[in-house]
């Protein structure tokens, strides 16, 4: 019934009708006597946390999950994703229409006024999404006039204004429709502190600054704490509306036993314990896709997008399926000083690279250096690598290395100036790289280095046949210093990016063993195939709604 609800909705509106531009109503003169509701005073019923609730109760985000997307999302409770960085105490608001006019009858909510809520996704699914919503809050006694931005989003969107306690607003709406998608956690709290440049929604909040500040820390038990505390603080008073989690979708095949291995996000490197998998395949090859196409993919910005990633190359520690740093890989062990502006990494003295020569201190010390100088370093790296001391001066060129960095023997000592909460993320996602085959490269036209035709790693399998554009094979690393209990002999992938337009059709001739894609066409393509198995894995992208809960200009007197 639910879901012929939802569906009846969409088919019933007419979209000429919903998104009409309409103009937010000035707040009615009856609103500014002496009974007044509190939040006239402040120009907008948003800074109203009732108001807010009662948004979110109104829509049943189960049923549009079920219906528009399929089931192939998950509902938000928060816009950190499911798992061990997600708090069990956190506020839910279940769909209750009833208690959403109950709490808009307490805030006194004007009939005559009409959010205005804008998105800047051009999609069928949006437009659907927003009718929808729409047509809830209605139900509720809420009118809204939904457009769409075009042109440059940032000055629409993220301009905070002068006064972070006060106001006014910069921006001209009430709620925008959007995404944050990250690699780590911080990244989905920071922007919300009443520095970040990019607040242009929710004015100071007494604490948050300081519980946000709780989360810059290596200690993972202290971190998850923090961000267990912002997430609850958030949800309780609404301060944004998360509304679902995108989905990524990893596939196997039944012709590898992948031994109990728990998938994560396909896009960064973590610990499959791929050298146990094993295949019923008589050549003993695991097929996927993502190789190369014109060259082997560089780890500037993207680290893991493609298998070959991982497999040739190795990190310095690892990660488990949640991104969260584990055990040592490069280095066999590592430690966190109590300040948290030191990590020491004992690297192991038994790691030589695929063409024989052994790896040393002075790869890690040489990629770091090299990367920091790279246009286009993903926010995560830089980060790290650029509050190391002496980075500044070393990119200025007024030094010949990182001060921060210091080896001793197989020691490498990495000093910071301040402290950075992902630092362990960064060393468990960008690989190190061989001094002695790319001393000498331009950082600025790395990808073009002819090392990228054919690169040398330290990883479990290493490359072979390359056909550029159609697919290469990977060979096993015999002399890898880590054995497993699988029979993988050879990595075969066929030429692709990160959306493979062939997946479905390989898939079908029997040539994907392995692979993830966050396409919902692919994920249904796929799981139609005999013997062929879907995984939804939840990543860090989140969709939800931006509150605007300044004072907008147009309800001031």
């Amino acid at each position: 019934m639910k879901k012929f609800l939802c569906v009846a909705m969409i088919l019933a509106i007419s979209v000429n009708c919903i998104f009409a531009n309409g103009s937010k109503e000035s707040v009615p003169t009856s609103n500014k006597s002496m009974e007044q509701p509190a939040w006239v005073e402040f120009g907008t019923p948003l800074s109203d946390v009732r108001v807010r609730q009662a948004l979110r109760y109104a829509i049943d985000m189960d049923t549009i999950v079920d219906t528009l997307f399929d089931g192939k999302a998950e509902v938000a409770k928060s816009l950190i994703p499911p798992g061990p960085y997600l708090s069990d105490d956190i506020m839910t608001y279940n769909y209750n229409p009833e208690k959403a006019k109950e709490l808009l009858k307490e805030a006194q909510w004007p009939s005559d006024y009409t959010l205005d809520v804008v998105y800047y996704y051009g999609d069928q699914q949006t437009v659907d999404l927003m009718s929808v919503i729409q047509q809830y809050w209605l139900a509720v006694g809420v009118k809204s006039s939904f457009r769409k931005l075009e042109g440059d989003l940032g000055s629409q969107l993220w301009l905070a204004p002068e006064d972070r306690v006060n106001g006014p607003s910069v921006i001209k709406w009430d709620l925008a429709y959007a995404a944050i998608a990250a690699l780590s956690n911080d990244e989905f709290i920071n922007r919300f502190t009443s520095r970040a440049v990019n607040n242009s929604t929710l004015p100071y909040v007494e604490g948050l600054d300081e519980l946000i500040d709780g989360a810059v820390t290596l200690d993972i038990t202290k971190q998850k704490q923090a961000f267990y505390s912002v997430e609850e603080t958030m949800a309780d008073n609404m301060y944004i509306m998360p509304l679902y989690h995108q989905l990524l979708f990893t596939f196997t095949s039944d012709k590898i036993d992948t031994k109990g291995t728990e998938f994560g996000n396909g896009q960064y490197p973590y610990n499959k314990n791929i050298l146990n998998w094993t295949t019923s395949r008589s050549d003993k090859t695991l097929y996927t896709n993502g190789g190369p196409e014109e060259f082997f993919y560089y780890q500037v910005v993207n680290p893991g997008v493609s298998l070959y990633q991982e497999l040739v190359f190795d990190r310095l520690i690892n990660t488990d399926a949640s991104l969260t740093p584990t055990e040592g890989l490069l280095a066999k062990s590592y430690n966190v000083s109590k300040d948290g502006k030191t990590i020491t990494l004992n690297l192991r003295d038994d790691v030589k690279w695929h063409d024989g020569m052994p790896f040393t201190a002075e790869d890690v010390k040489f990629t770091i250096e090299l990367l920091i100088r790279c246009p286009g370093l993903h926010s995560n790296a830089f980060a790290t690598f650029n509050s190391l001391e002496g980075a500044k001066e070393f990119k200025d060129g007024t030094s010949k290395g990182i001060s921060g960095i210091m080896i001793d023997g197989n020691t490498v000592t990495l000093k910071f100036a301040k402290i950075d909460p992902n630092a362990l993320l960064t060393l468990s996602q960008w690989a190190i790289l061989p001094k002695h085959l790319l001393e000498g490269a331009n950082p600025i036209t790395l990808q073009q280095n002819s090392f990228w035709q054919n690169p040398v790693g330290t990883g479990p399998f290493k490359v072979g046949t390359v056909n550029m554009g159609n697919y290469c094979i990977l060979d096993k690393n015999k002399d890898y210093f880590q054995k497993g209990t699988g029979n993988i002999e050879k990595v075969y992938l066929s030429s692709s990016y990160e959306n493979d337009a062939n997946l479905v059709k390989n898939a079908e001739a029997g040539r994907i063993d392995y692979g993830y894609t966050k396409s919902v066409d692919d994920v249904n393509g796929v799981a139609a195939i005999e013997g062929m198995k879907i995984i939804p894995v939840n990543i860090r992208y989140t969709r939800l709604f931006f509150m605007n809960q300044y004072p907008h200009p147009a309800n001031i007197d």
